[in-house]
């Protein structure tokens, strides 16, 4: 048994532990998955021989928080030194995500109303 699984059965009980295990798991995910982005897009891993005098390397990063539904995240979204660099995973200056207004459209398609 993993740790995700052992977690995931203490946190069973109840909700709010559910809401904070899928939260933190994703905000992991999608901090490493912009990692990695930047990581194939410069050729080389973090601390490399590889990447000295290319011409360009890793510059830090920015902090965004974007709203979802088991909770607000924050992401690292990492830099280049060119600034050349865009990632893909969150459209850019997206702050939350369309769960709410996809759910209202779908309620309306399916005739449920205001009243």
């Amino acid at each position: 048994m993993n740790d995700f699984t052992k977690d995931m059965t203490n946190a069973l009980f109840n909700q709010d532990k559910i809401n904070d295990l899928f939260r933190q798991k994703l905000q992991q995910a999608v901090n490493d998955l912009l990692e990695s982005e930047l990581t194939a897009f410069l050729g080389y891993n973090p601390y490399e021989r590889d990447g000295w005098n290319t011409g360009n390397s890793r510059n830090g990063a920015y902090y965004r928080k974007v709203d979802t539904q088991f909770g607000q995240i924050e992401i690292k979204v990492p830099r280049d030194r060119n600034g050349e660099f865009h990632q893909h995973t969150m459209p850019d200056y997206k702050r939350h995500t369309d769960v709410l207004a996809q759910t209202v459209i779908k309620l309306y398609s399916k005739g449920v109303t205001t009243r």
